[in-house]
């Protein structure tokens, strides 16, 4: 979460995030391999499934009560803001309201055009998104599972080094 564009109490409230429609199951965080066996010890109700593409995500196909694609169905781990300890917490999630995209113009940082909180101020978000890129170049060398095709409706903040990124975090 960006703190400096996104304050947590609205973030907390909302949720939004993470929730997921049937038709939207594809948006799911992924989690990091290395990190599955301690959140499946710490969380053993907890279930996962594999995509296609190898990422891991939380399987939340019991948790819809009905067959209408527009249900939504909360995050496992989320009981009024997430449980999950910083360090288990996807990367995905971390990011949000970005997300890591492969555009024309390489990979990017794009901002989802869903987030009902989001300050809209450009130039705040380019400043708070340009250490984020860096962290996110260096993840996603080691799991490019999360990156996810670019979409017109997502705004492009800032693009994301190519070159050997730092240990910046946010």
């Amino acid at each position: 979460m960006l703190k400096a564009v996104l304050s947590p109490a609205d973030c907390a409230k909302c949720g939004y995030c993470c929730s997921f429609r049937r038709q939207s199951l594809h948006m799911t965080s992924s989690f990091a391999k290395e990190t599955i066996e301690e959140i499946k010890r710490l969380y053993p109700e907890a279930r996962f499934k594999t995509r296609a593409n190898g990422a891991i995500t939380t399987d939340l196909d019991d948790n819809y009560l009905t067959d209408d694609s527009e249900e939504e169905a909360l995050c496992y781990f989320n009981k009024q803001g997430c449980i999950l300890p910083p360090r288990l917490k996807p990367f995905e999630c971390k990011l949000w309201p970005l997300c890591v995209m492969k555009s024309g113009e390489g990979l990017v940082l794009a901002l989802t055009p869903t987030c009902p909180y989001i300050e809209k101020d450009l130039e705040k978000l380019k400043t708070a998104a340009t250490p984020v890129a860096k962290a996110a170049a260096e993840y996603v060398r080691t799991h490019p599972e999360m990156v996810i095709e670019y979409r017109a409706d997502y705004q492009i903040i800032v693009p994301v080094p190519e070159e050997r990124a730092g240990n910046e975090q946010f």
